[in-house]
């Protein structure tokens, strides 16, 4: 996102292969430990499953390790919440290293795609029979020199067309296809504006943004002096009061932390705990409903991921996590804001990837670099996360507002509309199409609410009804 008319692009990809181990060590089991899997869609050519790991025990599980095989035929696809090691068809799944741990009578899960019939079978947890157990002699197994556990497609590979499950989870008190508005708290050459005054045709307001502190990891927030001064005069405490009085509009208020200049690094358990401690409090203190993040100069996806974990056990289950990718970070699923989009996939809310300020890129296809500014360079990049393990509610299309709102990529507000029919319904499409429909898409956000007023409220008041008319 941008602060002023400048237009700073930094375009930085990185591409990682793992090899797997020849062996791997079985944790500790415990005793009435089980894994009970469960298929949670299946759309006929495939289907999304989920392990729930329990402690039936009276001791805490240190690490566990899920094993089971797949008839042939049955391949796997995108995985969320543990790591992989496959020989075969038979695929054993590991803990993560924030939920290895699980206490006597608490569970953890994981999931993962595949593509095919059938479901697992022979289960083993931790060496023993997911239903619970005596513990067989643990073998050491050492698979194929050739054998490498599956990783995620690298930048030039096109993501695998496994179809991403079509039931989508509850939204709660959001709608099923949202309109996000970005709110400034800065003075620039849109429109000043206090957060009351945000129009009605938005769902959901990130106010932007949080800043770092001098401790890492750590995020502040205030009105900003060059605001107040410009709307003669606007204290925290009207800022609080306005959070509150769009909430009782049946708005949702979001802190979002970084920005175009942002500086916000979690790097390590520290400054993890400390973002999820400072995020909290500012929650807690001005009313908000949850933390976008937009960090426009690069993250670490392990510790953001266990610093989201710890917000959400702090705040409760309605925590609104979104992200504001910029679209060279969502190319790959193994690049750093995908990988933290995938893994932490079961309390994400949505993703508004910035298609924007970035010149022509390759789409899911990954037959032609798709111009800026158009519906097929929105659709076949919105393709790439929807084919590759987001769920399409967790996926919305995020545009400027209008002239002065970018530097590159602004287009008309029925483009937009336009590309949510095609990725919706399949009409309405450019020369490129997708694989299939997504009728659960989340629906879009724009750069900014600010940008929109100064350019006669243009997006929202378009967008915003055809939003209603989705399936």
């Amino acid at each position: 996102m941008r602060r002023t008319r400048s237009l700073i692009l930094t375009l930085v990809t990185a591409l990682a292969a793992t090899v797997g181990a020849a062996w791997v060590a079985l944790p500790a089991f415990a005793a009435g430990a089980t894994a009970t899997f469960v298929k949670t869609a299946d759309w006929g050519t495939g289907w999304e499953g989920k392990y729930t790991i329990t402690n039936g025990g009276a001791s805490t599980i240190s690490g566990w390790a899920v094993t089971f095989d797949l008839p042939a035929g049955t391949t796997l696809g995108t995985y969320w919440d543990a790591l992989l090691t496959s020989s075969g068809q038979r695929h054993t799944f590991t803990n993560r290293s924030w939920n290895g741990t699980i206490a006597p009578g608490a569970s953890t899960s994981f999931g993962f795609l595949a593509t095919g019939s059938g479901s697992p079978a022979n289960c083993q947890l931790n060496g023993a029979p997911c239903g619970g157990g005596p513990t067989p002699t643990p073998t050491r197994t050492t698979p194929p020199a050739t054998t490498a556990p599956p990783t995620t497609p690298p930048a030039t590979t096109p993501p695998a067309t496994t179809p991403p499950p079509t039931t989508a989870p509850p939204t709660g008190d959001l709608p099923k296809h949202l309109l996000t508005g970005y709110w400034h708290n800065f003075d620039n050459p849109a429109v000043e504006l206090r957060l009351r005054d945000v129009p009605a045709d938005y769902d959901l307001v990130a106010v932007a943004f949080a800043e770092a502190t001098a401790t890492p990891g750590a995020v502040t927030f205030a009105v900003d002096p060059g605001l107040s001064a410009a709307l003669g005069g606007y204290s925290d405490a009207e800022f609080t009061a306005d959070v509150q009085a769009l909430r009782s509009r049946g708005k949702r208020v979001i802190l979002s932390v970084g920005g175009e200049t942002g500086r916000v690094a979690v790097n390590d358990a520290a400054s993890a705990t400390a973002f999820a401690d400072s995020t909290y409090a500012l929650l807690r203190r001005y009313g908000f409903d949850g933390v976008d993040i937009d960090l426009e100069n690069g993250l670490n996806p392990t510790y953001m991921a266990q610093a989201l974990r710890a917000l959400r056990a702090k705040a409760g289950p309605s925590l609104i996590i979104a992200m504001a990718p910029q679209t060279i970070d969502m190319q790959s699923p193994a690049a750093g804001y995908f990988k933290l989009a995938l893994d932490i996939r079961d309390i994400l809310t949505v993703v508004n990837t910035q298609f924007y300020n970035s010149g022509a890129m390759l789409g899911c296809d990954q037959n032609a670099a798709y111009p800026q500014g158009s519906v097929n360079f929105i659709v076949a990049l919105a393709c790439i996360q929807l084919e590759a393990g987001l769920r399409p509610d967790q996926v919305g299309l995020g545009l400027p507002a209008g002239p002065g709102a970018a530097g590159g990529g602004i287009v008309a507000p029925s483009v937009v509309n336009a590309a949510l029919d095609c990725l919706a319904r399949g009409t309405n499409c450019g020369s490129f199409r997708p694989p299939r429909t997504y009728p659960g898409i989340r629906g879009a956000m724009t750069w900014s609410v600010n940008w929109d007023v100064s350019n006669g409220n243009g997006f929202a008041r378009t967008v915003k009804p055809h939003l209603a008319t989705l399936p």
